[in-house]
């Protein structure tokens, strides 16, 4: 079973509770999902989450995500604050420094596989180019090297044996 990358089915996402906490000024969710046990990521869950309560614009902080042993379910617990210095001030920054490394990598495997993409194409016309520059008789000159290397290395070899 082949999974997107944006788990474009939102209908796995079950709320377990939905708790506005008015002491602390947040929205604390507790939701589990179905199936995505060992496959799901602390920022595709919050990319989950923000899609399915319609919650752009909001600091959504993954607070954990529990899987079940002998289930594929996953329990995870987010809470949604509306500014993020009020966010910062109530929860450790340990957490936060977490989900700036999470964020970082994310964003530098967007940046290689653009890198990535970029170069093939430009490679591929310039291995073109190449071979039509390229002589036959410069290939030939490497050849002779890699022969007259060969039987120095032969004749530490003996050298050693004796």
């Amino acid at each position: 079973m082949k999974y997107t990358k944006d788990f474009g089915y939102m209908s796995m996402i079950e709320t377990v509770t939905d708790v506005n906490n008015s002491f602390l000024s947040r929205r604390e969710l507790t939701c589990n999902f179905a199936g995505l046990g060992g496959k799901l990521k602390k920022m595709e869950a919050v990319d989950m989450i923000t899609k399915e309560f319609k919650l752009d614009g909001k600091v959504v902080i993954p607070m954990g995500l529990k899987t079940h042993v002998g289930k594929p379910l996953v329990t995870g617990i987010f809470y949604v604050y509306e500014d993020e210095a009020l966010a910062k001030k109530h929860i450790n920054p340990t957490i936060f420094a977490r989900l700036d490394k999470a964020k970082a990598k994310l964003a530098e495997a967007a940046e290689e596989a653009k890198k990535e993409d970029a170069p093939a194409k430009e490679e591929s016309k310039d291995v073109e180019t190449k071979t039509e520059d390229k002589p036959a008789k410069e290939e030939s000159k490497d050849v002779e090297t890699k022969t007259e290397d060969k039987p120095a290395k032969e004749e530490s070899k003996e050298g050693k044996t004796e």
